[in-house]
């Protein structure tokens, strides 16, 4: 018998589909087929890249109710935040229809030559490696700026959401795209290395666990391949003793459980001045235990199960591991009876180093609470992390904060009273274990293209 992949509803724990796993011949061709379609789609002007782009964007929104039903039955999105992914897809697609063109617009350079310039030229097959939290937006921020700057894209996405993965697959050839352009490939993690490593693949994109990321880049680096890496985050949002309270509460909370919580750049860690730490942990407290968790079909519900049950029995090890070292549970941190992979919203306070609330990535709705001693310990905290993704910091002195965010803090993306989110319009990216290399913007679309010197005398 062949292997498979299964897809598993956790929400209910049912089986949504099997998936015959390609043999190499079916790599080999797929592959084939990129390289094919490479050769005449680098050749298309912006223009007419545009005009595919747009396309793609158009049938996104025609299968935008279908889409959204089946990620919040593969991995368990609130079906709300399914149709937000998929309307932020097509407006990337038409962003980078738009601005493209601009983006990789050759740069006159004065020198000594009769003539000097930069030309941005794809690197040909890109290899996308995506996780499960956010079945299309992981692809298609990847894919929008790799395909508009001339590259062709090849996908392996998470096993437990590969109807999602045929799907993107099928969107893209509805709207009439090359065939060739984008691929999907049903293959499990072990069979990554063996792709990295093959000749025609030019370039790496990868989001995932800081782990399964460092062995990425080793075996790209082994090859001379070029890698973006998005890796974990464990983002502190700073809430200032001159905060506004109800923003920073609201937000925070927000923050904390977009995407039930799974999400790398979501909120996980608030740093709270200790003078405004009793008011902000009543209130937060309040507004968590007011979250409803359950079936994400139901619009009624904030919070749907967690995308599999070992990453919810996972995240609730970490926080009874917290509790034995000293944390206080304020609400939440039980297992709630039922199939389903849930996880209620649950408040810890008084977490120190040392905890895998305060050193680990909490991938679900749990919030960590430290306590600051003043604005310079709340800064010191919110940096003590192996981790750079994202960061936030509330406070009614705009100046002052902003001067931390874009000074002091160690992050990527660093937000003054907003919670932390992706915006096709700016880079998006981390430091420290969060990886490196950009997302998104001008930089995104430049991370997988040859920047090309020509000098003319």
């Amino acid at each position: 018998m062949s292997e498979v992949l299964t897809s598993i509803d956790p929400a209910t724990g049912l089986v949504l589909g099997t998936y015959e796993i390609y043999d190499e011949k079916k790599v080999a061709n797929a592959i084939k087929q990129a390289q094919g379609a490479f050769a005449g789609w680098k050749e298309m002007g912006f223009k007419e890249r545009g005009v595919v782009m747009k396309n793609i964007a158009a049938q996104l929104r025609k299968d935008k109710q279908k889409l959204a039903l089946l990620a919040t039955k593969e991995m368990g999105k609130p079906i709300e935040q399914s149709l937000n992914e998929v309307e932020k897809c097509a407006f990337t697609l038409e962003f980078y229809a738009k601005e493209g063109p601009q983006f990789l617009k050759d740069e006159v350079v004065k020198t000594d030559a009769r003539k000097s310039y930069i030309s941005f030229q794809p690197l040909g097959i890109v290899l996308a490696v995506m996780p499960w939290n956010f079945p299309y937006w992981q692809v298609f921020r990847a894919m929008a700026p790799a395909i508009m700057a001339g590259n062709v894209m090849l996908l392996k996405h998470a096993s437990n959401i590969t109807g999602c993965a045929l799907a993107i697959e099928k969107v893209l050839k509805a709207a009439g795209a090359p065939k060739g352009l984008f691929q999907t490939l049903l293959l499990p993690s072990s069979r990554v290395e063996e792709l990295i490593a093959h000749p025609a693949i030019g370039a790496v994109t990868f989001t995932g666990s800081t782990v399964a990321g460092s062995k990425v880049a080793a075996t790209a680096a082994k090859h001379i391949k070029k890698q973006v890496l998005e890796l974990g985050g464990s983002d502190a949002y700073i809430i200032l003793q001159d905060a506004d309270m109800k923003l920073a509460v609201t937000t925070s909370v927000n923050g904390r459980l977009v995407n039930s919580g799974q999400s790398c750049v979501s909120a996980k860690r608030f740093v709270v001045e200790k003078t405004v730490a009793k008011e902000f942990i009543a209130q937060f407290t309040e507004q968590m235990k007011a979250a409803t968790f359950g079936d994400p079909t139901d619009r009624g519900n904030k919070i749907g199960p967690l995308a599999r049950r070992d990453l919810r029995d996972t995240l609730h090890q970490q926080v009874q591991k917290s509790i034995e070292m000293g944390a206080k549970l304020l609400c939440g941190g039980y297992i709630p009876e039922g199939d389903g992979a849930y996880y209620p919203p649950t408040v810890l306070t008084n977490v120190k180093k040392g905890m895998p609330a305060y050193d680990e990535e909490l991938f679900g709705p749990v919030a960590a609470i430290i306590e600051a001693k003043n604005e310079a310990d709340a800064v010191r905290l919110a940096n003590d992390s192996i981790y750079g993704l994202g960061a936030g910091i509330f406070s009614k002195n705009r100046a002052k904060a902003e001067k931390i965010a874009a000074t002091q803090l160690q992050a990527g993306n660093c937000f003054v009273n907003a919670f932390v989110h992706s915006d096709p319009r700016l880079p998006f990216g981390g430091v420290k274990q969060s990886g490196y290399g950009r997302e998104l913007s001008i930089f995104g679309i430049r991370e997988f293209v040859n920047v090309k010197t020509v000098f003319m005398n």
